[in-house]
């Protein structure tokens, strides 16, 4: 009976050495889907470097992983369901395109967190998440009043959905703000990512006299045809100041590493829930890239004070009045359209030259 104490006492230590020594947890392994080669500059890229970013500060706690270029649709649903079968336990899948995949594919993984990019719908195990961009477009339409001495702008635009059709009328609104007779010429091109068609789309808008180029698509194309011809452009998605030394005035710039890292915070410490995020120039999730240095100072200041009134909410892109192209009240005056009207937008404003969405 007496050696019964020294046994327990041998027993707890024993316990307490295997508590000691125990594996830490394994890196979460977390995956990305792009709908776009990497390249230098545009959507896919932006979540590259965020990628990146959160594969070094985030290292002993994550594993990153991600496949490029993938067509939306039944290619997109293959390599989700692969980084499923491979471990995946958090799937980043930014683009509009691949939101029902990731809806299909959540059903049949429930313990696997999906976070789909520019969608909407969500599911106990999927959160969406979008940015305001319209805000950027918005001021550089603002820009693009200032200094289109025609008042004519190109618009190099991808698909008319909600996402698309919100930055291609906040940049019509932003212009018009400052040039009431200003108008936008439009061509689709029907491609998130195709510097042919994009090249070829921004010289037509050239022949057609439009003295400033803009675009939602992908590719350097549209910024690099402003370079070569000597006419301003203003970007989006990365600093396209690089491509355009000299013409290129200011782009939008999609900044995602502080969201990605929280929302990885929030599934390591168990807290993370299904919901919608969209975030704007108020939470960082979109930037303005610095004015060329061919901008008046007076138009800076301009700029700035648009900035500054959007971001700390006493100006919205979309308040009323606001007419559509043929001539219909979509905004009344003193209204300002809301965030489920926003997602569904299907309609093109007053100024525009262009094909409207079926």
């Amino acid at each position: 009976m007496a050696a019964l104490p020294v046994l327990l006492a041998m027993s707890a230590g024993a316990a307490a050495t295997t508590a000691t020594n125990a594996a830490p947890a394994a890196p979460m392994k977390t995956c990305f889907l792009y709908s776009n080669p990497i390249g230098e500059s545009g959507w896919t890229y932006q979540h590259e470097q965020a990628r990146k970013a959160i594969a070094t500060s985030m290292a002993g706690k994550v594993t990153t992983k991600y496949v490029e270029n993938v067509a939306e649709g039944p290619d997109a649903e293959r390599v989700i369901r692969n980084f499923v079968q491979e471990g995946c336990k958090l799937i980043f899948t930014p683009s509009f395109g691949f939101m029902e995949p990731t809806i299909k594919v959540a059903r049949q993984a429930p313990k696997v967190i999906f976070m789909n990019g520019t969608g909407y719908r969500t599911a106990p195990n999927v959160g969406a998440y979008n940015a305001r961009y319209y805000e950027g477009r918005y001021l550089e339409g603002v820009l693009a009043g200032h200094l289109s001495k025609k008042g004519l702008a190109g618009y190099v635009s991808a698909f008319p959905i909600p996402e698309v059709l919100q930055g291609l009328n906040a940049f019509t609104l932003g212009m018009r703000s400052v040039n009431p007779n200003a108008q936008v010429k439009l061509i689709w091109v029907n491609a998130w990512y195709d510097p042919g068609k994009e090249r070829a789309a921004a010289n037509t808008l050239l022949t057609l006299g439009v003295d400033l180029l803009t675009y939602d698509t992908s590719s350097v194309a549209v910024v690099t045809a402003g370079e070569e011809k000597g006419v301003p452009t203003v970007g989006y998605y990365s600093d396209m100041s690089r491509f355009g030394p000299k013409t290129n005035l200011t782009s939008v710039v999609q900044t995602w590493t502080g969201f990605y890292t929280k929302t990885i915070e929030d599934v390591l410490a168990g807290r993370w829930k299904a919901a919608h995020t969209v975030g704007g120039l108020r939470e960082g999730m979109i930037k303005m890239a610095p004015l060329n240095a061919s901008v008046p100072a007076d138009v800076r200041e301009k700029f700035a004070a648009a900035e500054k009134d959007i971001t700390e909410g006493r100006l919205h892109p979309f308040a009323g009045p606001i007419l559509d192209q043929s001539g219909k009240q979509r905004v009344a005056a003193g209204q300002v359209l809301g965030a489920a009207e926003l997602d569904k937008m299907n309609f093109l404003v007053n100024g525009i030259d262009g094909t409207p969405p079926k």
